[in-house]
């Protein structure tokens, strides 16, 4: 096997139980995002414009939808002979099996893996956030501080810091002091859970943390703090651009706005940084004489009969005559009949919405069907 500079590692267990029913039988990172989109294609897309062309998918949680959406990793270029993409399970052993126990757990079952490659840096990556990052200026930046970790941070607003794992770094960037959710933060710099390893490091720190029984198995809690007690070369490394956890129907519904907004911020039609999808199978959407859509994303597939302001309209979607649809998040394949009316609400893959039938308002919370 070809020697890698780079590999990434992608955790994609999550079962993103705030999601409520969108995640019922469904890894969070394989749940519709924009129409087209699963939210694992924001990282995997990452990777391909980063020239990262090896990544492990380390799944746990409903896993059925991800590995079928994944196949070969042909539409995201990762098909390649000696890369690609990889779907890795928990595995069996001689001594047992289990569920991976964390983060860190499930890097340490996968060793084997990666040494397969042999590589100077590991990326590790969570499958469940919406941004478009170019992991190779933060490598570089890596090598300029030889560094054995740098965390990609944010600033917050200092009255949010206490949310998030915090780093206190000094002048030079590099971290001084970890902080998970503190009460009183005295940093706003944090952590996006997007780490570049140098992997001799992170292998010894992984063996070390299995073996320590007390060990809660997480990068947050026990990795990067063993590294910082240890006096390792810990950087940070500061990204600017949109990050957003789709970790609560809310959350998940502004994402769908934020793409709506006149200049927006998360650009998906942006050529120079392309987002990638395995959702080319639909022939193009069909408006018909009596339908109407406005300030909208249509997908593949859609037919709109109806009308539709605001709104994303996922593939395959069928909004029949004098149905309106506004302000709202249609997955894939969802069918609004007749006379229905649908508003501040996201509907889910298959939905039907029953003739005459009303779900949201335009005052009220965000209604998830």
């Amino acid at each position: 096997m070809r020697k890698k500079e780079c590999i990434a590692m992608l955790l994609a267990g999550g079962q993103g139980t705030r999601l409520g029913l969108l995640t019922q039988g469904n890894a969070k990172p394989a749940v519709s995002f924009g129409g087209k989109y699963r939210i694992i294609d924001f990282s995997l897309s990452n990777c391909v414009n980063s020239g990262i062309d090896t990544v492990g998918v380390l799944v746990q949680y409903r896993p059925m939808i991800l590995n079928k959406y994944l196949g070969t990793g042909e539409a995201w270029d990762l098909d390649s002979a000696d890369g690609g993409v990889h779907v890795l399970p928990p595995y069996a052993t001689q001594t047992g099996g289990s569920w991976y126990e964390g983060t860190a757990d499930a890097i340490y079952h996968n060793i084997d893996f990666i040494d397969n490659y042999d590589p100077g840096y590991v990326v590790i990556l969570s499958g469940d956030h919406l941004y478009k990052m170019d992991y190779n200026l933060m490598l570089q930046e890596h090598k300029a501080n030889n560094a054995d970790l740098t965390i990609s941070v944010m600033e917050v607003p200092w009255e949010e810091a206490s949310r998030f794992g915090i780093l206190t770094a000094n002048d030079e960037g590099r971290v001084v002091k970890f902080s998970e959710k503190p009460k009183e933060p005295d940093s706003n710099l944090a952590s996006m859970g997007i780490y570049i390893f140098s992997w001799p490091v992170l292998k010894q720190a992984l063996i070390e943390d299995h073996e320590d029984q007390s060990s809660e198995k997480d990068f947050g809690k026990n990795i990067i703090p063993k590294l910082l007690k240890e006096e390792k070369r810990i950087f940070t490394y500061k990204f600017k651009g949109y990050w957003k956890d789709v970790g609560t129907i809310q959350s998940y519904f502004d994402a769908h706005m934020d793409l709506l907004v006149d200049d927006p911020e998360f650009d998906i039609f942006d050529n120079k940084f392309k987002i990638f999808s395995n959702s080319n199978m639909y022939p193009p959407h069909m408006i018909g004489p009596e339908g109407k859509a406005v300030d909208s994303l249509i997908c593949n597939g859609a037919t709109i009969n109806g009308t539709v302001e605001h709104s994303v309209i996922g593939l395959g979607v069928t909004i029949d005559e004098d149905a309106y649809v506004k302000d709202s998040v249609l997955l894939p394949d969802v069918h609004v009949c007749r006379g229905a009316k649908v508003e501040r609400a996201v509907i889910n893959e298959g939905s039907v919405i029953a003739e005459r039938s009303s779900v949201g308002s335009s005052d009220g919370d965000v209604v998830l069907v």
